[in-house]
This record gives C-alpha cells, sequence and structure tokens, in this order.
C-alpha cells in the first residue's frame, strides 16, 4: 500500500519571486522619468542633490544600525527611495546640508525610532521636507525653468520666482496660464514634482508592474478635480481645474507617496476613503491655509488615520450575524 507524504508547514503558503528590494527598485526606475525631466529642466544641480539626498538617507540608516547593534537594511533600498523623494519636494537651490538634515530626521527620527521599515505611521520622506520649512525662504526659492543654477551654489543669474500655486492661492490663475507647459513641466517648481507627463509616466510602470493599485491615485486625484472644477473661485471652471491638477506636487503625492504600502490602508474601501480624505484637505489646505501647498500635509493627516480608516473599511466577515457579533464581542 502507497502512503502519500505530505509536507506540512507555517503560512505563507504562496510564494512569490517580489521582494522589498524588487519593490523598491522598480519604484526607482519609476522615478527615473521625473529625474531626467529635472535635469534637463533645472541642470545637473538637479542630479546632484538628489545623489546627495540618496547617499544620506542610506548613511543614516546604516549609522543609526550600526550604533545600535541590529542588522544593517540599507540592501533593501527603502532608504534611497526616501533620500531621491525629499530631493523631488525640494527647489534647486536647496543647500546640501539642509537636505542632509531633512533626510537625518526622516530616517533616524521617523523611521527607524520606531522600528525600521514597516513599523513607521508616516511618511519619512514627507516629514523631512515638512521639517525643512524651517529655512522658509530656501525651500520656497524658486527659479524659472532652464535657468541653470551651479551644482556648488547659487548661480548669480538664477532670479527666484513665485511657482503657479503662488499666484493660485491668491484666487487667480497665473498671468501666463500655460496649461501644456504645466503639463510637461515648463513651469517653476520643485524639480522632482514639475513635469505631471512624466510621473504619469512611472506610475503607468508601477500600475503595470503591480507594485500599487490604482485606487488611491485615482481616488485622490479625482477628488482635487471635481472640488476644484465645482469651487473655481472665480474663474473658469475647466482651466482652473486644470491648473490646480498640475501644479504643485499633487501627482508626485497621488502616485508615489500616498501609495506607501506601510502608512496607507491595506483594504479596498479603506484605499478610497484615503484617497478621497487626501484629495479634500489638499484642496482645503490650498484655499483656506496661508500656506500655497496642501499635499504634504494632507498625506501626513490621512497616514495618522490609516488604522481607523482600515477598521471601517474592513469588510464583513462571511456568515457572522451582527447581533451574535455584538454578543460575543461583550463577553
Amino acid at each position: 500500500m502507497n502512503e502519500e507524504k505530505y509536507v506540512v508547514s507555517v503560512n505563507p503558503h504562496l510564494r512569490s519571486q517580489e521582494n522589498t528590494r524588487s519593490i523598491m527598485l522598480d519604484v526607482i526606475i519609476a522615478l527615473l522619468p521625473p529625474l531626467v525631466g529635472a535635469v534637463y529642466f533645472f541642470g545637473w544641480r538637479a542630479l546632484t542633490l538628489t545623489a546627495v539626498s540618496a547617499g544620506s538617507a542610506v548613511f543614516f540608516e546604516w549609522l543609526y544600525r550600526k550604533l545600535m547593534k541590529k542588522p544593517s537594511s540599507i540592501g533593501d533600498l527603502s532608504a534611497v527611495i526616501t533620500g531621491m523623494l525629499l530631493a523631488f519636494c525640494c527647489p534647486v537651490t536647496m543647500p546640501y546640508w539642509m537636505v542632509i538634515v531633512g533626510n537625518a530626521v526622516a530616517i533616524i527620527v521617523v523611521k527607524q525610532l520606531y522600528g525600521g521599515i514597516g513599523k513607521n505611521f508616516m511618511n519619512p520622506a514627507l516629514v523631512g521636507r515638512v521639517f525643512m520649512l524651517s529655512w522658509p525662504v530656501s525651500i520656497t526659492r524658486f527659479t524659472n525653468v532652464f535657468e541653470k543654477v551651479g551644482i556648488f551654489g547659487k548661480s548669480v543669474d538664477a532670479v527666484s520666482t513665485a511657482t503657479p500655486l503662488s499666484a493660485m492661492s491668491t484666487g487667480s490663475l497665473p498671468e501666463s496660464c500655460d496649461i501644456v507647459g504645466m503639463f510637461f513641466g515648463r513651469m517653476p517648481g520643485c524639480i522632482g514634482e514639475v513635469s505631471a507627463a512624466l510621473i504619469l509616466l512611472g506610475g503607468i510602470y508601477l500600475l503595470i508592474r503591480k507594485v500599487i493599485s490604482i485606487r488611491i491615485p485615482a481616488a485622490y486625484i479625482l477628488t482635487v478635480a471635481v472640488l476644484t472644477f465645482i469651487f473655481p473661485r472665480g474663474n473658469g471652471h475647466l482651466d482652473w481645474m486644470l491648473c490646480n491638477l498640475f501644479s504643485g506636487g499633487l501627482f508626485l503625492g497621488a502616485i508615489f507617496m500616498a501609495t506607501d504600502y506601510v502608512t496607507s490602508p491595506v483594504t479596498k474601501r479603506g484605499q478610497l476613503i484615503y484617497g478621497v480624505g487626501c484629495g479634500l484637505l489638499t484642496v482645503f489646505i490650498r484655499y483656506f491655509g496661508s500656506y500655497p501647498e496642501g499635499v504634504s500635509f494632507s498625506i501626513l493627516i490621512m497616514n495618522a488615520c490609516t488604522w481607523l480608516i482600515d477598521k471601517a473599511g474592513m469588510p464583513k466577515r462571511f456568515g457572522v450575524i451582527k447581533t451574535e457579533s455584538k454578543e460575543g464581542s461583550s463577553r
């Protein structure tokens, strides 16, 4: 009699070739189009600023885990993503040392002190960026595209200018409302935010690779689109909506930051609620706040609510009657 042998093992029983490193590598590849665009629009300093930011993030993660005598985690590439995203949220004239300090806060305070990757409750890059608002002049010193800035210092010819969001915060469209130019990146802004087209290209890659789902970005962007179209603040409905969509960090935040695995909901319903919440807060801050941009603050606020959103979005267990569930919980 032949006896069949069964192998009993603990979960997970379904295994995949994907791991943290492969996912982070896909995100880095998706960030390359905006990075190439940043070098084209602002010059080589955009590349060196991103390299310094990513390098300092890796260094601080290595240093902390070395001092705490913990296994090194720099191989998972998550620190590289944090450094790149933090640089993308900065103007090209941002001093290197300020970016390094921002990465120290992002990696040590926000990520490692909470236990490392997978345990932080807020997006490290966004917290680092908000901390860098401590230097309001430097983080709002924008230059026009194609005004090259020196690698080791601000060029004498570089002139500070206002972004489209600065003009829109007063309730009016920019003087030269070039919507096509805003979509492709011919407007002043942070180095990784100016071209919605290049960010979308990276987002499509992540969707094809199934690194992210469409729910959070779509809910986020559509909420901003609907609200700004309905309430154009005395401007043309369509022009006002498109300017709000293509200016600032909306696309970068919706595709690369709001979709962070650690700080966003895991349930499908929760992801939709989360995206809508980010969109609502972004518009409210842009309309009523003293700071013209609301993407960073809106995502961080929703990060803090993720646990509650997941609880509300949890599907009902099959076969459980509501009254019985209440009686069981009361016991």
